[in-house]
This record gives C-alpha cells, structure tokens and sequence, in this order.
C-alpha cells in the first residue's frame, strides 16, 4: 500500500506486526488514527504505554495483572480448591465473560509442540505442580482442542493423577482445532458443564 506520508507508511507497518492485522486493516487504522483529534490519540498512546510498563504476570496464575497477584488470585469469592488451566490469558477471559466459572486459573503461556520446540519446560508446568501441594480438589484442563492442547492436556493428566487429584477436561463442545478465544459463550459454558474426567 502506497501512501502519500512516510509516517503513514511507517504505522502501516507497525500494525501489520499485530496478529491478526493485515495490511488492508493496517491501512484503514492507520489512516483512522490519522483523522482523530490528537487528545484521543494521546489517550490511546497512554494507555499502550501503561500496559507496556506496568503489566507483569501473576505470581500465583501467571496471567497479565496490574500487580503482583492478579484480582482473580486474590478474590475472596473464589474457590481455591478448583483450578483451571488453560494455555493463555485470551482463554482465561473468554471463560471469564462466561460468568459461571468460580474457581482460580493456571496460565501455561502456550501448549506442548515439540515440532517447534516448546516443551514442559518452556511452559509453567512445574509451576503448576508447585500449587497442586496445597488444597486442591480439582484441575480443569481447559487446552485448546488442537493437537498440541490435547497432547498438553493428556500430558498434564499423567503428572496430576498420581496426586489423588479429581482431573477432568472440558467437553468436546469446543470443536477440534479451535481457539477457544474464539468460540462463543454458550459453547463455552456447555464444554465446561460437559467436562469429563481424566
């Protein structure tokens, strides 16, 4: 896409870097932000600059939180004794805008691929194993349905159930091969009132 502005040009290709943004889609933001008053632009840059420098990971769950432990983690209206896990922090909300989910989460921060090299240690497997000592009563396995999330999923199944820990995975409501950050909240809320156990 040619434009008449370098600088133009310059956040065309920026965007492109966004998963999920085309050049096509780059260029119609592109030329959006170019048209909106300058304090909505700051406001915009701002809120891109507080998240780069004040988002960190959980230290109980490992997703995106403003603090040390996120509002999940720390929620007395929570119960602890059931955790979910779920690859990243995209399939936590999506369980979340679900709104019949009451236990805590575990992040991965991806699924086993040995074919690009992401194994149980690139993830926070061990991390999880750590929390499964205290008073755990279940683990949801909530990967994704793909072939890395099932592999993860069975997986983490062998290393749970030694623990005398209820393991159960969601319901195959969630179809082969999707993301469940894009699936829609009655097919969510069906997959986990259909889990089965391990």
């Amino acid at each position: 896409m040619l434009s008449s502005s370098e600088n133009i040009e310059k956040l065309i290709s920026e965007l492109t870097n966004l998963p999920g943004v085309g050049k096509k889609s780059a260029g119609r933001l592109a030329y959006h932000i170019a048209n909106v008053p300058k304090e909505k632009i700051e406001s915009l840059v701002q809120a891109i600059k507080n998240v780069s420098e004040n988002i960190k990971r959980c230290k109980v769950c490992y997703t995106l939180s403003d603090g040390d432990i996120c509002n999940i983690c720390s929620s007395d209206n929570r119960n602890k004794k059931q955790i979910m896990v779920v690859e990243n922090e995209r399939d936590l909300l999506a369980y979340e805008s679900v709104g019949e989910y009451k236990g805590v989460y575990h992040v991965l921060g991806g699924a086993l691929s040995p074919l690009t090299g992401v194994g149980p240690n690139e993830l926070k497997i061990r991390e999880l194993m750590a929390r499964l000592s205290g008073d755990i009563e279940e683990v949801i396995l909530a990967t994704n349905s793909s072939v890395e999330g099932e592999t993860t999923a069975t997986y983490l199944a062998k290393l749970i159930k030694p623990l005398n820990i209820k393991v159960t995975r969601i319901a195959s409501g969630v179809p082969v091969g999707g993301d469940i950050e894009n699936i829609d909240e009655a097919t969510l809320l069906t997959a986990f009132n259909g889990r089965r156990t391990l």
